[in-house]
């Protein structure tokens, strides 16, 4: 089979950037082009030239139509405007459409979610092997013991992310209820200030951190009576992300049109 050809969206990025060279390192893809919005000072530039690995003969182009037509997959850690447009477009072309974004509303799920009927489309709060395992984990943690211990989730990122708690605390989160036989709509308390009075038996608590260069912390504690469980991740490098990604593009080429995770991807 010939190379999967991969489209990196926000290819200007930080993340971006990173997709583009981990997809130029990766065997079984090339990059087939990469995008940025209108306006952006990345356009017409080559991919291989903003990624710090030399010129690759692909450059940033702002209309992603003319792209989908000549790819197989799209690589997308933008925002979730463009991400539920991408969707769209993926649909469309039938090709593959990997989405690494978070931070999306009730309306842009259920968008994705029409556009994954025609698309294979693999969504994930995080694309690391390592959180995956941790989502696992606390599913499984959390259905062995009971209510006496309180659930809290702790994250930590740079100080530039724009939303929380995290797509990957939110995916811990869902675990977590899922291992209680709970939803997290109903079990969640992401606020916490002034006089809150005490702590309700089976929430599952939220505490976002901004600042500095962090990629990515995350803990879950299970706190009981005398005793704690603490299981966290911690990236090093937005490598892992990328890596991820490409991995669950790959995957997804065999695939039937569908909405997966990295669950599906890994075979959790």
């Amino acid at each position: 089979m010939a190379d999967m050809k991969l489209i990196v969206a926000g290819a200007a990025g930080r993340m971006g950037r990173t997709l583009v060279r981990i997809v130029h390192e990766s065997d079984g893809c090339i990059l087939a082009g990469g995008i940025e919005p209108d306006g952006s000072a990345a356009l017409g530039q080559d991919l291989g030239a903003l990624a710090g690995i030399g010129p690759l003969g692909v450059t940033v182009s702002s209309d992603p139509l003319e792209l989908v037509t000549n790819a197989d997959g799209i690589l997308d850690f933008t925002a979730p405007e463009a991400s539920v447009s991408l969707a769209a477009l993926a649909a469309q072309a039938r090709i593959v459409h990997v989405i690494g974004t978070t931070g999306f509303s009730p309306d842009d799920d259920a968008r994705i979610e029409a556009a994954a009927r025609h698309a294979v489309i693999v969504r994930s709060g995080n694309m690391s092997l390592g959180v995956n395992l941790l989502a696992a984990l606390v599913k499984q943690v959390a259905a062995t013991l009971d209510e006496r211990f309180d659930i809290e989730i702790t994250e930590m990122h740079h100080r530039h992310k724009v939303d929380a708690p995290s797509g990957t605390a939110l995916l811990l989160g869902e675990a977590a209820a899922q291992g209680r036989g709970v939803t997290l709509a109903e079990k969640s308390d992401r606020g916490r200030d002034g006089h809150t009075g005490a702590r309700k038996t089976g929430d599952i608590g939220f505490v976002s951190l901004r600042g500095g260069t962090v990629i990515g912390e995350h803990s879950v504690i299970f706190a009981g009576q005398s005793e704690r469980i603490e299981l966290t991740h911690r990236a090093e490098s937005r490598d892992i992300f990328a890596l991820g990604g490409v991995r669950a593009a790959l995957w997804g080429r065999g695939a039937k049109p569908g909405l997966y995770s990295m669950k599906d991807v890994l075979g959790l």
